[in-house]
């Protein structure tokens, strides 16, 4: 009986190249994709596994929507777009923080509606929410640390990896949102249909994790 091909979305860079290495690993190599060309699409019908590169942000988009049976995609992007996925691993790919930041001595003292500059406008909701704390959000897209220099906004909220940025402008973290890293995600329609390799997946991948952070 032919194995059903397994569709992958991968996030393209060094995030989705470190991925790549993991599935081949697991025994879901596709030599293809290693070559200097620019296909899209990239396929070893020996291990019925057919792979492409997508924008990060969009990773989620093609899972959801049955493109893609699996996908990895970074948890801020599952937090913020909340996409109809099933997560079903922690990479422990692509580690840093969802914090709030701003100058070191600032305090909120809840005197006055907090404005926070973000690219990420339903985490920063969902977090301030959760405390009662009103907010004006204040959407950007890039450079999130010049906006509490020039007075734009009182924080924000942003991804911290090292925090050198931010120490570089004179900011620092002054409370973590949430943890991020890589997770493994699955159409929930196709789960039905190949959850059994999903799942053969998953647990090779978990097993190589293990090995790697023991060693």
């Amino acid at each position: 009986m032919t194995m059903e091909t397994l569709n992958i979305a991968l996030p393209k860079g060094r995030l989705g190249e470190k991925v790549y290495e993991l599935f081949q690993a697991a025994g879901y190599d596709c030599p293809a994709l290693l070559e200097p060309n620019r296909k899209l699409i990239f396929e070893n019908e020996a291990a019925a596994v057919r792979y492409f590169w997508a924008k990060p942000s969009d990773v989620a988009i093609y899972v959801e929507r049955g493109a893609a049976d699996i996908g990895v995609a970074g948890k801020d992007i599952l937090m913020e777009y909340t996409p109809d996925v099933y997560e079903l691993l922690d990479l422990g790919l692509g580690r840093c923080r969802m914090c709030v930041a701003g100058f070191a001595g600032f305090r909120d003292d809840g005197a006055r509606t907090l404005r926070v500059a973000t690219k990420f406008p339903n985490i920063t909701r969902d977090y301030y929410a959760a405390q009662s704390r009103p907010i004006d959000i204040i959407h950007l897209n890039g450079s999130i640390e010049l906006a509490p220099i020039v007075g734009l906004s009182d924080v924000i909220v942003d991804i911290v990896e090292t925090g050198k940025t931010l120490l570089e402008n004179g900011l620092a973290p002054l409370a973590e949102v949430a943890p991020i890293s890589a997770r493994l995600i699955a159409n929930k329609a196709r789960f039905k249909f190949v959850g059994e390799r999903i799942d053969t997946l998953c647990r090779r991948i978990a097993a190589i994790r293990e090995q790697e952070c023991s060693k």
